[in-house]
């Protein structure tokens, strides 16, 4: 599954423990061109949307071979991104700024997996 369902959304919401959240995301790119049309999906994020949302990449790198797994999950890439509130994630989706941009980041995924993690306080 690549697109958000709007039912899973409102759960997100409506389970939020009140605070930030820690988005991972676990991305495969399509063979012909998915990373390209990601890095596209990414800069036209850009600083409008981001800023917007109050949203930062806290992680960002290139999967490697997994040392433990079952086969086939393996990633291309990993990236985390810390929003203020589950709130402010939700209102970003249903942007349409970002609903304009959301199809590059759909065209780049054959899969991907989107964990939302709340943060211990330290």
């Amino acid at each position: 599954m690549i697109e958000i369902d709007d039912r899973e959304l409102d759960a997100l919401v409506a389970d939020d423990p009140g605070g930030p959240v820690v988005m991972l995301n676990l991305l495969r790119f399509r063979p012909d061109g998915g990373r390209e049309s990601y890095q596209r999906y990414a800069a036209a994020l850009g600083r409008s949307i981001n800023a917007r949302y109050g949203l930062s990449v806290e992680y960002l790198g290139d999967g490697g071979r997994p040392l433990v797994a079952e086969d086939g999950q393996a990633w291309d890439m990993v990236v985390l991104v810390r929003y203020p509130d589950r709130q402010a994630f939700a209102a970003m989706i249903r942007d349409p700024e970002y609903q304009a941009v959301a199809p590059l980041r759909s065209e780049a995924l054959v899969e991907s997996v989107l964990q939302p993690t709340t943060p211990f306080a330290v």
